[in-house]
C-alpha cells in the first residue's frame, strides 16, 4: 500500500513539473484527431465552415480546421447505392436471407382495377452531385425513399393486377425508373437511378387462395379458347376451301357450256351463210359429213341389192376404221 502510495505522488510530482508538455501533446493529440481526415476511394469530403459549404474533398489524407470550426461529410459517389422495399436483406452471400414479415404499409397496393397487391421491388441508385445531395433536399435517404414509393404506387396504380403479376412487371419497372429519375432531376437532389427491379408481385396472404382460384379457371378458359380456335382453324378453312373449288368447278363447267354453245351457233351461222349461196352443194356435203361421222359407230355393214341372190360386203367399213 506504501509503496502505490509512492508510486502515485511520484506520477503526480511529475505532471506537476511537465503540465505544460502535457498539455501541449494533448493538444496536439486532438489537433491531429480533428483536423486530420482520410477519405476513401470511392468517397468526396464536403467541408462546411462554421456550417456553411466551403470545398469539397478528392479521396487521400487531407486536412481541416480543427475544434469543430470545419466539419466533414465523406458522401460515397462512387458505390453504387439501394434500397429495399417491402422486405430487408438479413445476410447476403450465396444463400441471402429476407426479411418481409412487419413491411405491409409500404408494400401494400392499390391497383387500377381495385385489386391489391402486394408488390417488393429494389432501387439501385448513386449519388452523382454531393452538393445537391447534402443541400438542396433536407433528409435526403428518406426523401428518396418517399419519392421511390410515390413513383411505384403512381405506376401500379395505372395498371390492372394481372399486369402487375404477369406480363406488365418489367414495363412497370422500367416506367418507375423514368418517372423516379424525373423526380430525382426536378428536386435536384444529386441521385442518378440506375435501376429498379421488381422483386415480387403477390397478392395478399388472405386473398392468395382466391386469386389463384381464379388464375386457374382463367388458364383453364384460355386452353378452351385456344383449342376452339385451333378446331375453328382445320375445319373452316378447308370447309372454305372445298366451297371455291365448287364455285370454280361450276364457273369452268358454265364458261365450257357458253363457249360451246357459242361455237356452234358460229358454225350453223357460217354453215346457213354457204347453204344460201349454193344450198345443193351445202346440202350434199352435210349429208357426206353425217354419213363420215355415223357409219364408224354402226360396226359391220352389208349392202346388199334387191335382185341379188347371194350377199355381197362392199365396204368393210370396221378393217378400214381400225386402219386407221
Amino acid at each position: 500500500m506504501e509503496e502505490l502510495e509512492e508510486r502515485f505522488g511520484q506520477i503526480i510530482e511529475f505532471l506537476r513539473k511537465n503540465l505544460r508538455r502535457v498539455l501541449l501533446v494533448a493538444a496536439a493529440l486532438l489537433v491531429l484527431l480533428t483536423a486530420v481526415k482520410t477519405i476513401g476511394p470511392e468517397e468526396e469530403g464536403v467541408v462546411l465552415y462554421l456550417g456553411k459549404y466551403d470545398r469539397t474533398l478528392q479521396p487521400g489524407l487531407n486536412f481541416i480546421l480543427p475544434f469543430g470550426v470545419e466539419t466533414l461529410y465523406k458522401i460515397p459517389v462512387q458505390r453504387q447505392l439501394k434500397h429495399e422495399f417491402g422486405f430487408r436483406t438479413e445476410s447476403a452471400g450465396i444463400h441471402s436471407e429476407y426479411e418481409s414479415g412487419s413491411y405491409e404499409d409500404e408494400s401494400s397496393m392499390l391497383t387500377g382495377d381495385l385489386n391489391l397487391a402486394d408488390v417488393e421491388w429494389v432501387v439501385q441508385y448513386r449519388i452523382v452531385d454531393s452538393y445537391r445531395y447534402l443541400f438542396r433536399v433536407r433528409n435526403s435517404e428518406q426523401t428518396f425513399r418517399d419519392m421511390s414509393e410515390a413513383a411505384m404506387r403512381k405506376v401500379v396504380g395505372d395498371r390492372t393486377v394481372n399486369e402487375v403479376l404477369t406480363v406488365g412487371r418489367q414495363e412497370a419497372a422500367s416506367r418507375v425508373e423514368v418517372r423516379l429519375q424525373e423526380m430525382c432531376d426536378e428536386y435536384e437532389n444529386g441521385i442518378r437511378v440506375d435501376q429498379v427491379v421488381l422483386q415480387d408481385v403477390n397478392p395478399p396472404e388472405p386473398v392468395k387462395p382466391s386469386f389463384n382460384a381464379v388464375n386457374e379457371a382463367q388458364q383453364e378458359r384460355s386452353t378452351l379458347i385456344n383449342q376452339a380456335e385451333s378446331q375453328y382453324n382445320s375445319v373452316i378453312p378447308r370447309a372454305r376451301g372445298e366451297a371455291e373449288e365448287t364455285v370454280q368447278l361450276a364457273e369452268a363447267y358454265a364458261l365450257t357450256r357458253v363457249n360451246g354453245a357459242t361455237g356452234e351457233a358460229a358454225r350453223f351461222d357460217a354453215v346457213y351463210e354457204e347453204f344460201v349461196k349454193a344450198p345443193e352443194v351445202t346440202r350434199k356435203r352435210l349429208y357426206l359429213e353425217t354419213l363420215e361421222r355415223v357409219l364408224p359407230k354402226v360396226g359391220n355393214k352389208i349392202i346388199v341389192d334387191e335382185k341379188s341372190n347371194n350377199v355381197l360386203p362392199l365396204l368393210n367399213m370396221g378393217a378400214i376404221e381400225k386402219a386407221k
